[in-house]
């Protein structure tokens, strides 16, 4: 069963709508984490190392991940999806249920 980890910055509207999506998927186990200090559930080495694919919101998360963790191994997926929405937002799910379609 894939891990998948999706990241964005707080961790508190984006990837935890996108963790939801997953929750009690048979094929999938999904988590949530952000890269801020101030991040509800921060990003690191471990929850990387535990992922099978990493899915970033933007392409500053892809450079954080690139500079302060080791990710060489990772598949990583940019789903430049701008930080406009709130959590549960039906226009974020929608357009996550498009960019996801593969794995939901």
């Amino acid at each position: 069963m894939p891990n998948l980890l999706f990241i964005c910055s707080k961790n508190q509207w984006r990837s935890p709508t996108a963790e939801l999506l997953f929750k009690g998927h048979q094929l999938h186990h999904a988590r949530s984490a952000g890269t801020s200090d101030k991040a509800r559930v921060k990003l690191n080495q471990k929850l990387i190392d535990w992922a099978d694919v990493l899915f970033v919101m933007e392409y500053k998360h892809r450079e954080i991940i690139k500079q302060k963790f080791d990710a060489r191994h990772k598949q990583l997926v940019v789903l430049n999806i701008a930080d406009d929405y709130q959590f549960n937002d039906p226009e974020l799910i929608a357009f996550l249920q498009t960019a996801l379609t593969d794995y939901l």
